[in-house]
C-alpha cells in the first residue's frame, strides 16, 4: 500500500530528524510521557486529527501521541509556517526514505488555500471509520470544516460559489466550500456521521476558542455538550 502523505520532499527527513532530536531535549514533559506510558499505550484506539503548525516542536507532539498508541493524521494550520524537513521526518518515522512508516502528514510550506482545505479534509478521512475521535486544532479550521459539513448536509446543499466582485466574497470561505461541495456530492451524510463519533475538540488560540464560544451560544457545536464538559472544552 502506498504510504499516504503530502510533503515537499522526503529527502529532507534526515535533516528534520536531527532537529527533532534537538527539540526533544527541550520538551522533557512529552518525552517523559513516552517513557512512563509507552508500554501501556493509553491512547490505543484514539484517532486524532491534528491541525497545528507543522514544526519541529509539533513533530515531537505527533510522535508522542503515536508512541502512546494513537492513530494520528496531521495537517498544518497555516499555509506559511510548515517546516518541510520536520514534516518529512514525521512521515518517514521509523521507516526509510523508500518505505516511510510514520503518521500521514499533509503540509507544504507555501501551499495554496485550496490545498490547505484539501489537506484539512484529508486528516478527517479515515479508512474503515467515519472520522476521528478527537481533533487537536489551532485556529479552529478542522472543527469548522466538520461543523459546516454537518450544517450543509442538513440543508442538502452548499451555497453556490460567489464571484470575486461580490461584496460577500471571501477567498478562504470559497476554498473551504469547494471541499464541502465535493464531499456532499460523494457522500451526503459523511460529516454528520463523523461528528457523531468525535469525543472532543481542543483549541490552542483565543481566536479558535472565541469561535467555539460563538458556536455554543448559537447551539451549534458538533461535540455533544456532556462530552465537552467532561473534556473541559
Amino acid at each position: 500500500m502506498t504510504h499516504e502523505h503530502v510533503v515537499a520532499d522526503l529527502a529532507l527527513a534526515e535533516a528534520g530528524r536531527h532537529q527533532i532530536r534537538l527539540a526533544e531535549q527541550e520538551m522533557p514533559g512529552l518525552t517523559s510521557l513516552r517513557e512512563q506510558y509507552g508500554d501501556s499505550r493509553p491512547l490505543a484506539g484514539a484517532r486524532i486529527a491534528g491541525s497545528l503548525h507543522m514544526t519541529t516542536q509539533t513533530a515531537v507532539l505527533i510522535e508522542t501521541l503515536t508512541a502512546l498508541g494513537a492513530d494520528v493524521r496531521w495537517a498544518s494550520c497555516n499555509i506559511y509556517s510548515t517546516q518541510d524537513d520536520a514534516a518529512a521526518a514525521v512521515v518517514v518515522g521509523p521507516g526509510t526514505f523508500s518505505a516511510p512508516a510514520g503518521p500521514p502528514v499533509f503540509a507544504i510550506k507555501g501551499e495554496t488555500l485550496d490545498e490547505y482545505w484539501e489537506y484539512t479534509d484529508r486528516i478527517l478521512t479515515w479508512e474503515g471509520f467515519d472520522g476521528p475521535t478527537m481533533i487537536l486544532d489551532d485556529g479552529g479550521d478542522a472543527t469548522l470544516l466538520v461543523h459546516e459539513g454537518v450544517r450543509f448536509e442538513a440543508a442538502g446543499e452548499v451555497p453556490a460559489p460567489l464571484e470575486e466582485e461580490d461584496p460577500s466574497y471571501n477567498e478562504e470561505v470559497e476554498s473551504m466550500r469547494k471541499v464541502l461541495r465535493r464531499s456532499l456530492a460523494a457522500d451526503p451524510t459523511r460529516f454528520t456521521r463523523m461528528a457523531a463519533g468525535i469525543l472532543g475538540s481542543s483549541e490552542e488560540t483565543t481566536t479558535g476558542v472565541h469561535r467555539l464560544d460563538q458556536m455554543h451560544a448559537r447551539g451549534e457545536p458538533v461535540v455533544p455538550r456532556d462530552q465537552r464538559q467532561r473534556l473541559g472544552h
